[in-house]
């Protein structure tokens, strides 16, 4: 190669006119116009036009009239710049034109398998099989553009506030509690084996232990845990952790990344200080832990309005114990009986709902579905009650109060879609908290920690943590953006009698308890500082930030949710040799 560049592709001006350049790149498209040859070259910094003159050099046009889309060129050339009538406002470069002296083809590209100018000419998984050519298009480009500048704006923003960056280890204990670990084996001591860190958990309350009172790190992690278009089995967080914190310190501290984000990604300006419920607010009021708060559609209370009613069905799951809650479609009289199915479907398969009921506001009552069951004086006391108009369409869940507020949560969610609710352009943070600090699990007949067991229990809560386990607060929080969970964290527990009430609670032993996290316990022990901390989902957020619905859009080499990579076929086979060194024996499933 001897035409090496002396300019990007995206680089020249009109005060370059005149001026000699080299420029280097991919063939995006060519147009033979008989004498002339316009090619637009490209790189990642953007596209320049050249122009092959057959009167000029006859050399290099009849070569370039034989090159292919992504061929790889080098170009010699005179900056020209443009008539008034021929400039390109869509591109920075669109005002000159490189006319050519001299050329040289680095390499010719075979037909490619879809076109790299539009990611819509193939499907996702042929795209996914050619990731290097689905990596050149211009979307993906900008993707991992914004993503490089969000790793350089979070490290700024941090080193700025007297955080240190500390590497914790990538092969570590395996303490399995949730997702699954990856399991790596060791060569050295057979039958022993390292876990992939599914976070930095333990190892950054160490560091708080340590006195490193400010920590954080860009650093991948991994679950071995089934799929969703918004997870992957290797992810990327920005992990933080704080000492001598309260709630209050790490929100601010968020808020104020979040905000620098927003502001020079997108020039959005966020507020100050989110808005802020309790996880039994969010639950009651949009039936969900990552609420949308772009539109309205609060669920309401409808318990008081059945017990007056003919309808037995409400009465029987409320004498249970259980919740009647609706949902107000605005609007919504206009569904057909086929979308109350679809709906009627989306509660009973996704949610485990024993069904759906409604009713339709029309211009003196209600009517249809169950309406008969209902007076009249009791339909118009519901349609002051519930500010229903004529037109909108109500919809009811009755059931256990979780399944009740889920599937109500959903059905919020597929009407928003269905009514293009959500403002694209709009950006509305939440901050989520005091969520249970356990749930019951019935496969396991125990308590399950909701965020993780080092969480600690709202004090208020702590003298009936064994009576009522249930209803133990935590102080772990989340952080939300448009319904989606961006951010999750919690204050820990620092105090070793308080860890090790946490593990009886979840039926952890002492001598599990020992086997497990022995390092940790005896680390609380020598002056433990008070600290709480808080992991970003950065795919999730970069996401947000381009603005795609897809995490796979702004990862590089990403996996397919069935956690396989297409393009280089892993997971793969490994051979028996390397296997009898490791001292494992595979065998089949019917063993």
């Amino acid at each position: 190669m001897h035409l090496k560049r002396t300019h990007t592709c995206g680089q020249l001006r009109a005060a370059d006119n005149g001026s000699t350049v080299t420029l280097n790149g991919w063939i995006h498209s060519r147009r033979d116009h008989g004498g002339l040859i316009f090619v637009d070259l490209r790189d990642r910094y953007g596209k320049t036009q050249v122009v092959f003159d057959e009167s000029v050099t006859a050399d290099a046009f009849n070569t370039a009239k034989h090159l292919g889309m992504e061929d790889v060129i080098a170009v010699k050339g005179k900056v020209v710049g443009r008539p008034e009538g021929s400039i390109n406002t869509k591109i920075p470069t669109g005002q000159i034109d490189v006319y050519v002296d001299e050329l040289e083809v680095l390499n010719e590209s075979e037909p490619l398998p879809f076109l790299v100018t539009d990611r819509d000419s193939a499907s996702e998984v042929l795209r996914l099989t050619y990731r290097y050519l689905e990596l050149r298009t211009e979307d993906l480009q900008r993707y991992l553009a914004t993503r490089s500048r969000v790793y350089q704006l979070t490290r700024d923003y941090f080193y700025g506030h007297d955080f240190i960056e500390v590497e914790t280890p990538v092969l570590m204990k395996s303490t399995p509690e949730g997702a699954r670990d990856y399991l790596v084996p060791s060569r050295l001591h057979h039958g022993s084996f390292y876990a992939l860190p599914q976070s930095p958990q333990i190892y950054k309350q160490l560091l708080m232990i340590a006195g490193y009172d400010r920590y954080f790190q860009i650093v991948k992690c991994f679950r071995d845990e089934d799929l969703r278009a918004a997870r992957q089995p290797e992810f990327t967080q920005i992990d933080v952790e704080m000492s001598f914190v309260d709630e209050e310190d790490v929100w601010g501290n968020v808020e104020g990344l979040i905000n620098k984000l927003y502001k020079e990604v997108l020039d959005v300006e966020l507020p100050e200080h989110y808005e802020r419920l309790t996880y039994g607010e969010a639950m009651e009021r949009f039936g969900s832990d990552k609420p949308d708060l772009r539109y309205g559609l609060e669920l309401q209370e409808f318990a008081p309005y059945a017990l007056k009613s003919d309808f037995g069905a409400f009465k029987s799951v409320l004498e249970k114990g259980g919740r009647v809650k609706t949902l107000v479609v605005p609007g919504g009289g206009k569904y057909s009986r086929k979308v109350i199915d679809e709906l009627t479907r989306l509660v009973t398969h996704y949610h485990k709902g024993k069904g759906l009921a409604w009713m339709k506001a029309g211009e003196t009552g209600l009517e249809g579905g169950i309406a008969k069951f209902f007076s009249d004086d009791l339909q118009r006391e519901i349609m002051a009650g519930l500010g229903v108009q004529s037109g909108d369409l109500l919809l009811f869940v009755a059931d256990t109060e979780k399944v009740a507020l889920s599937a109500l949560g959903a059905l919020r969610e597929e009407v928003a879609r269905r009514e293009n609710l959500a403002d694209p352009d709009e950006v509305k943070p939440l901050w989520v908290t005091e969520f249970p600090l356990l749930e019951y699990d019935k496969e396991t007949d125990r308590y399950m920690s909701v965020h993780h067991p080092f969480t600690a229990p709202h004090p208020d809560d702590v003298p009936n943590m064994e009576s009522d386990p249930g209803k133990v607060r935590s102080r772990g929080y989340d952080l939300v953006i448009n319904g989606n969970e961006v951010a999750g964290g919690s204050v820990r527990i620092h105090d070793t009698k308080l860890q090790e009430r946490v593990f009886r609670m979840l039926g952890i032993s002492e001598e599990e308890a020992e086997l497990k996290f022995s390092f940790l316990l005896k680390a609380l022990k020598y002056g433990a500082p008070p600290h709480g901390g808080i992991a970003y989902g950065f795919d999730r957020l970069v996401m947000l930030l381009v603005g795609t619905n897809q995490i796979r859009d702004v990862i590089a080499f990403p996996k397919t949710t069935s956690a396989t990579s297409l393009m280089d076929g892993a997971p793969s086979k490994v051979s028996p040799e390397q296997l009898r060194e490791l001292g494992i024996r595979l065998i089949d499933e019917g063993e």
